[in-house]
């Protein structure tokens, strides 16, 4: 254990949790009775996220449609009394359209959608959804979600932070997401620094490893020494005010190696060093998190909200980083948020891009443990009103929307473009 990194942040936590099914408890032999953190958590997650008591009459779901124009997907849901919400789904959703009408869709038909944390459980349960697991069903499930909480929104008159919890961020700092890992160093940080005069952030973050589907070398080790390049130049190039991240997307096979790697983030004053190792090593997760005095942030693969109870129980992560569409909503990202909150760990959910900042924002509003800067990394290309937000960034930060629902009108006439999946 490193004592620099318990005083650092001041978590004084340890102990042990359920981990996924990968990860059986006696694989890491501790034991849950022995350990307090586990009922903070457990209690943390039977509170109710939805606020049904805003609704006094049932609010029946007569359908719920998937909308298709090429590559872009929507999701509408009607009620009975003719209430209508609207959502963005995920790029991905070109592959997992057949989930979503086959395995998703219909667990929402016909049921009180004042039961929506219910609802969201029992579609993971649903035909075995969870053999699924990840973006296979999570994409899906957020899709309807964010359709369901827009329509609940606009019929209560709250935005949808409103709906899930108490309004805690109404501007959004947030760091400018970067890529070109694969790249020379000079131009990567030529790229990164363009980027950032685009979008005028005030803090940034940067890849480092390689990843094999970047590169025909099948070892992906990527260009010898750019890790340790492009660390201090970057840092250089952007001077010592700017706050500055790190991702390996779990690049890092060995647990020393991606100490090493952090250690030069240290040195460098960058602000946490994400996903050192494969997420779900989540051992290796914690070694590297107890060596360093860095903070360590994690969650952007994870889909069970019992890997991140252990990694929450026993200080593996630092900060956790569900990402609202691969999770499955911003029910199940906020409970992530509330774990995290509990265990004075922060949340700085990750962003896909695209319309998901929108969701995003909304997320962040609600959270009591919101990071320093959330992600970004551009905005959406659909046409739409917001009558309460630029939805641009000023002075670094992003305003929450504050009208019911989302806060945001899609174009009818695009909508209009888009028809009804029915035969998958």
């Amino acid at each position: 254990m490193n004592i620099n990194r318990r005083k650092l942040l001041a978590s004084g936590l340890a102990g042990g949790a359920a981990a996924a099914a990968a990860f059986p408890l006696s694989s890491f032999g501790h034991d849950e009775a022995k350990n307090p953190n586990y009922a903070k958590l457990d209690s943390v997650l039977a509170q109710p996220t939805f606020k049904k008591e805003l609704f006094a009459d049932p609010v029946i779901i007569e359908s719920v449609e998937l909308l298709r124009d090429g590559r872009s997907f929507l999701c509408r849901v009607r009620s009975k009394d003719g209430a209508e919400g609207i959502s963005v789904a995920h790029n991905t959703m070109s592959v997992l359209y057949p989930i979503f009408v086959k395995r998703v869709q219909p667990v929402f038909i016909g049921q009180d959608a004042r039961r929506l944390d219910e609802l969201l459980e029992k579609a993971l349960e649903y035909a075995l959804n969870f053999r699924l697991g990840g973006l296979g069903i999570g994409i899906p499930l957020a899709t309807v979600e964010f359709a369901i909480l827009d329509m609940m929104g606009r019929i209560a008159g709250k935005s949808v932070g409103e709906l899930i919890g108490a309004i805690h961020n109404t501007h959004i700092p947030v760091y400018q997401a970067t890529e070109w890992r694969e790249k020379p160093v000079k131009e990567s940080v030529a790229l990164i620094k363009a980027a950032v005069e685009k979008s005028k952030a005030k803090a940034v973050k940067i890849k480092v490893g390689a990843l094999m589907f970047m590169t025909k070398d099948l070892d992906a080790r990527g260009p010898a020494g750019r890790t340790e390049e492009i660390i201090p130049l970057i840092r250089e190039t952007f001077g010592d005010d700017m706050a500055l991240y790190a991702d390996a997307n779990g690049y890092y096979k060995d647990v020393n190696e991606a100490i090493r790697v952090g250690r030069l983030l240290e040195e460098y004053n960058y602000r946490y060093f994400e996903e050192p190792v494969f997420f779900d090593w989540l051992d290796g997760t914690r070694q590297v998190a107890d060596a360093l005095s860095i903070p360590v942030a994690g969650g952007e693969q994870q889909h069970s909200i019992h890997a991140f109870r252990w990694l929450l129980a026993n200080d593996g992560l630092d900060i956790v980083q569900p990402d609202h569409y691969y999770f499955g909503g911003m029910i199940r990202s906020l409970k992530v948020a509330r774990m995290g909150h509990a265990m004075g760990k922060k949340c700085i959910p990750h962003l896909s891009g695209g319309f998901g900042f929108i969701y995003m924002l909304h997320l962040v509003s609600a959270m009591p443990n919101a990071g320093a800067h959330i992600e970004f990394k551009g905005y959406e290309n659909i046409p739409l009103e917001c009558e309460t937000s630029s939805l641009r960034l000023k002075d670094g930060k992003i305003k929450v929307p504050t009208g019911p629902g989302i806060g945001v009108d899609i174009d009818p006439d695009y909508i209009k473009n888009h028809t009804v999946v029915k035969d998958v």
